[in-house]
């Protein structure tokens, strides 16, 4: 089979002839490869600025495909799964050791299966991080970390949800807001961003996406998810938690603005504006790793958070 292996850093990915894999796990299924998405990460990987365990490596933890073997092939399904099925895969622990910690005590808005955890740290990595992804014509994939794809929704369309989806969809179930509460969205525009205002709007809540690009505030607003978009480079923050507040009936600004605000460009300007939008003892979320870090202030400290 085909498949686009890096074999040096700094350089492109080669298009190589590998066998197909062999199952290994009463676990795995074996996924032709319909659709894989590059991902910022496959760009990092690729430049050595973070390294996969061991070079070649074949990238891509965000794809799509169909399940076409399984490891008990007599048996109706495993875990749900049958083979001719459409799955996505996520970049998620593969080969997990069943026994550590994490495995045995999952945890988060919604936790896996026990015995399975995507924070093992006894896997090396996950699909297209440490173990081989989806940048090739057939890849091994363990049952439990896959997710159907409806009808509706084509390849394509669901291998980004697998990394840009899931990102964004866990930091708005980690705010633990209920239908009416307000959500911010810093860098609403972006490739997580967009995601973010439509799962948000579907969720009930109040949403606010925020954004400087003419470019991204456009996406957004031809999105018509019902969400408020503000253009930070002529609305001041002061005002646009305001009209918040007005909107909600507040009458002190401690009590005015978001509930949770996630902040997504890798930015000073980006972190201080959502700070400012947030109300007294609202959560602030940092989805992104800027190289020099953020300053936080004291004061929001003691008198926001």
């Amino acid at each position: 089979m085909k498949a686009w292996v890096l074999t040096k850093f700094n350089t492109p990915y080669e298009l190589q002839e590998i066998p197909v894999p062999a199952i290994q796990d009463p676990h795995d299924i074996l996924v032709r490869v319909d659709a894989a998405s590059y991902c910022h990460t496959d760009a990092v990987l690729a430049a050595g600025s973070m390294h996969p365990p061991s070079l070649p490596h074949i990238g891509c933890h965000e794809f799509t495909g169909t399940v076409v073997a399984a490891h008990s092939p007599d048996k109706e399904s495993i875990h749900n799964i049958h083979i001719g099925d459409r799955v996505a895969v996520p970049g998620r622990g593969y080969h997990v050791c069943g026994k550590c910690m994490e495995c045995l005590n999952p945890s988060g808005p919604d936790p896996d299966e026990p015995g399975f955890s995507v924070y093992c740290p006894y896997t090396g990595g996950g699909l297209g991080v440490g173990k081989p992804g989806g940048f090739q014509e057939y890849a091994l994939v363990d049952a439990r970390q896959v997710a159907l794809i409806p009808d509706t929704m084509t390849a394509v369309e669901a291998a980004p949800l697998m990394c840009a989806g899931l990102t964004i969809y866990a930091a708005l179930r980690k705010c633990k807001l209920h239908p009416g509460e307000r959500v911010g969205i810093i860098g609403c525009g972006g490739g997580l961003g967009h995601l973010g205002l439509q799962f948000a709007t579907k969720m009930g809540l109040k949403t606010t996406g925020v954004d400087v690009s003419p470019r991204a505030l456009k996406l957004v607003r031809e999105l018509n998810t019902g969400a408020a978009i503000v253009d930070a480079s002529s609305q001041k923050a002061e005002d646009v938690r305001r009209n918040m507040g007005e909107e909600d009936g507040r009458q002190h600004i401690a009590e005015m603005g978001l509930d949770a605000v996630l902040i997504l460009p890798e930015s000073q300007k980006s972190f201080d504006y959502g700070m400012e939008l947030v109300r007294n003892g609202g959560l602030v979320q940092v989805i992104s790793f800027p190289p020099e870090g953020f300053h936080v202030s004291a004061n929001d400290l003691v008198f926001v958070a």
